[in-house]
């Protein structure tokens, strides 16, 4: 009949697509009973011409009467290839299949079978042999490693080439897999490869751990570009074929889409590089140490890194050794370290793990002899190559070592300076015993370029750890190094800066003693963080400080802060300068033990609360001042009672918005933490710090928490003064039976000159009423006061002058003394330490 058989497959992107073939419907006798539009587009044969006519009348060659014996030969399918007639007169090869219709009830054939034909152009059906060949030959021959990645970034099939890499990837694929997603050419790759459903399920719950695959994979589902990279994949454990090194893949990724354009999947080829290019391996070795040294500022981790970079891609044993002044606090000496110079082992790796190859532990001495290829590199500052041998003169003075390398079979010993920015920081040693290979100019490159990218992020961590500690210390210099006791409160206090690697921020607290037993309590927080805000925050707590030692009330203390804010912040922009202070808030909150009241102004800063023994946590409603910085505008203070016991809690806003910034939901905890004033002070910061702040607080955090004493009524005494100096006499009648009282006999005299001057001059140059009053604390503290405002002056008095020496006598008397305004007058107060006797300190 003028055909030839061959074997069928069947493959994607067939040919014999019912949807575009020509199809016909032969029946026991050979005539045509169906024809399709297919086969009219094929052929040219409309149906209408074919339709009842012998189907041998088609054929170009053999004899159209024997086509339906041959039809009756077929057991069940055949397929080859014919030459039909064209329309036009022409020929045309067509690849056909034919196979039985069983029981189709043709036109009385005997067994009433018809055949159904299938026929494609015989030049695409050769093209689509050529690429199930092609695609076969790929994916089981070749070796290119093939895998599939569903949208999940899940493997769903892998050929045997991925399989046999030494990647995290080819493991967790394993060998081929036959599931969901494989082809005819898929099926031919996993024959006799596949793996059951349970197994691959394990495999790839592995293969979601590659980093550099999974990484990749998502930035093309993302971006629906191929990319295609080349890396550096260091091995497990060194082996004869790599000799220690490292293995090269290049990797390609590219989307899968249907004909829709919807994106399957992604498909990951890999191709193992590994001994084809060395310089390519080398520029992936720095590549790879480019991403892996220097993750952090610790110095003990960066030499760490480099450590596991050169073992064992590049040699077989590795040590650093630091100089001891790289530790310290200031920068090492530039130029050549002396002999004198104690280099310290700050890291070693082996390729032998299963036992340490050193003789020197991590943190100890290396004592190198004074020939020693470290100590020559030491002093030269260039790396040092040596063969070693029997005839090696260093070694002769060190026993130990050449014992050491003398039965692991070192063959040679390479040296490169740790250098960066003109200083020399250390050496690295390097040697070789498994890989047959001594060190070469090209290893010795190599090395100096690791060793030398090395360098530099030890000196930055060198430098990171000398800054963080001159950090830590001036932020220490800027708070308060302890709280004073005061009798007037009890405190404690938390410092969380959300800069955890600098350790400062821009919050602050205060606890500052004032005059008359009083107590001022103070937070602030300065916009940013870091050591700016830290700078910022110093000038702040030092104007702060200084205001309070004039005794001027809360209001008037913010007002005197915001002024110094706004002039700050104008000097740093005339100068071109990023702004010292470009913002910040504060509470400030005086105290009284006596009065049992505390006076509290606020800018910007949450109202503190306070908690009662019998009542329920309160926030007074303190007027919100603008905060500090905007200038012009007004402050208020609020005055508000408290209890014997209460805690009063001044905090940061960092505190209560640390719970997913909700301030209702930090107000809330804070509640529950201050629910049981009673307990500890330390205990209650504990349980505020685990209730309202995360492990990591994205903003600084500072809080204050002090529990209120009194002052009972027996330890203070006052009396009205009448505007008569004869009433001084009186005063100090008065003054003295109250310290005998109080057991301060030995303090009368000094007491009774402080009266005396202070009453007189109240007397003599202000006016009524006038009040004087004692108070026994851990001072003793006398004040007088009047109603007017103006506040004496302490002067020299001239030889001939009859007066003007009542204040410098106090003040030499006195521990300290001062002037506070009130807003009926004023008060002079002087404070006289108490007499150390063993009682009295014991009960003070």
């Amino acid at each position: 009949m003028g055909v030839s058989g061959v074997a069928s497959s069947t493959g994607p992107g067939d040919p014999f697509d019912i949807a575009s073939t020509a199809v016909a419907v032969i029946d026991a006798e050979g005539l045509i009973v169906h024809w399709s539009r297919g086969a009219e587009e094929l052929i040219g044969h409309p149906a209408r011409a074919v339709l009842g006519r012998p189907a041998g009348s088609l054929l170009v060659y053999g004899d159209p009467a024997a086509v339906p014996e041959f039809l009756r030969g077929i057991d069940r399918a055949w397929a080859g290839v014919i030459t039909v007639r064209h329309r036009s007169d022409g020929a045309v090869r067509l690849a056909v299949r034919v196979c039985r219709l069983s029981g189709a009830g043709g036109s009385g054939a005997r067994d009433g079978s018809d055949w159904l034909v299938l026929g494609c152009d015989a030049v695409r059906r050769r093209r689509h042999e050529m690429y199930e060949a092609v695609a076969r030959a790929l994916l089981d021959q070749s070796p290119l490693g093939v895998a599939v990645l569903d949208t999940q970034l899940r493997y769903r099939w892998a050929n045997r080439a991925l399989a046999g890499m030494d990647d995290t990837a080819a493991e967790a694929a394993g060998a081929p897999y036959t599931g969901e997603g494989a082809g005819s050419a898929g099926t031919a790759a996993a024959e006799g490869g596949a793996r059951d459903e349970n197994t691959l399920r394990a495999l790839v719950a592995t293969a979601r751990e590659s980093s550099v695959v999974t990484r990749q994979a998502r930035q093309v589902l993302l971006s629906g570009q191929c990319q295609v990279t080349l890396d550096h994949t260091p091995p497990r454990h060194a082996t004869a074929d790599t000799g220690g090194q490292g293995r090269s893949r290049l990797r390609s990724f590219f989307p899968l889409r249907d004909g829709a354009g919807r994106t399957l999947g992604i498909c990951y080829a890999a191709l193992d590089l590994t001994g084809q290019d060395p310089a390519r391996e080398r520029l992936a070795l720095l590549n790879a140490a480019t991403d892996h040294i220097g993750t952090t500022l610790d110095l003990d981790r960066t030499v760490q890194e480099l450590a596991e970079v050169l073992v064992p891609q590049v040699a077989d044993f590795a040590a650093i050794d630091l100089l001891d002044a790289v530790h310290a606090p200031k920068t090492p000496d530039a130029g050549a370290p002396s002999d004198a110079d104690t280099l310290r082992r700050a890291v070693h790796r082996s390729i032998k793990e299963d036992q340490p190859e050193v003789i020197v532990r991590v943190g100890e001495p290396t004592r190198y002899p004074d020939l020693s290829p470290q100590r020559r590199c030491l002093a030269t500052g260039k790396p040092l190559r040596e063969i070693v041998g029997t005839w090696t003169p260093w070694l002769a003075h060190d026993a130990q070592r050449w014992e050491k390398m003398f039965r692991l079979g070192v063959h040679t010993h390479l040296v490169v300076p740790l250098r960066a920015r003109g200083t020399t920081m250390g050496v690295v040693t390097l040697l070789r015993w498994k890989n047959p290979d001594p060190f070469d100019e090209d290893d010795l490159l190599l090395v100096e370029d690791l060793v030398g990218r090395a360098a530099m992020c030890v000196d930055n961590a060198r430098r990171f750890a000398r800054e963080h500690q001159a950090a830590l210390t001036l932020q220490t210099s800027l708070l308060p190094l302890a709280l004073p006791e005061h009798t007037a409160v009890e405190v404690a206090y938390r410092y969380l800066p959300a800069d955890a690697e600098s350790g400062v921020g821009g919050d602050w607290f205060d606890v500052i003693p004032l005059s008359g037993a009083r107590v001022a309590l103070v937070v602030g927080d300065v916009v940013g963080h870091g050591l700016h805000a830290a700078a910022s925050m110093g000038r702040l707590r030092a104007a702060v400080q200084t205001l309070a030692d004039l005794d001027l009330p809360p209001d008037e203390v913010l007002a005197r802060v915001d002024d110094l804010v706004v002039r700050l912040s104008d000097e740093a922009e005339a100068a071109a300068q990023e702004p010292m202070v470009i913002g910040a808030t504060c509470v400030y909150a005086v105290y009284d033990p006596i009065a049992r009241k505390i006076v509290v102004a606020r800018a910007g800063h949450p109202s503190p609360a306070i908690a009662h023994l019998t009542e329920p946590v309160e926030f007074p409603d303190i007027p919100a001042g603008p905060p500090l910085g905007l200038g012009g505008l007004p402050f208020e203070s609020a005055e508000v009672a408290v209890e014997e016991g209460s805690v009063i809690a001044l905090y940061t806003d960092g505190l209560i918005e640390a719970s997913d910034r909700d301030v209702d939901v930090g107000m809330e905890r804070l509640c529950f933490t201050l629910a049981h004033p009673d307990r500890p002070l330390e205990e209650i910061c504990d349980i505020m710090v685990r209730t309202l702040l995360p492990d990591r607080p994205r903003d600084d955090v500072a809080f204050l928490i002090a529990r209120t004493h009194v002052l009972s009524a027996d330890r203070v005494a006052s009396w009205e003064v009448p505007t008569d100096p004869s009433a001084v006499r009186v005063a100090r009648e008065n003054v003295t039976g109250q310290l005998s009282r109080w057991g301060l006999d030995d303090m009368v005299f000094t007491t009774e000159l402080i009266v005396s001057e202070l009453l007189t001059n109240a007397i003599r140059h202000a006016c009524g009423p006038i009040g004087l009053r004692l108070i026994h604390e851990r001072t003793l503290i006398c004040e007088v006061s009047d109603a007017s405002n103006t506040s004496p002056h302490m002067r020299r008095a001239l030889g001939t002058d009859e007066g003007g020496r009542g204040l410098f006598l106090v003040a030499q008397v006195a521990q300290r003394w001062g002037t506070r305004y009130t807003s009926s007058g004023k008060t002079i107060w002087a404070e006289q330490q108490l007499p150390r006797s063993p009682l009295r300190q014991a009960r003070c």
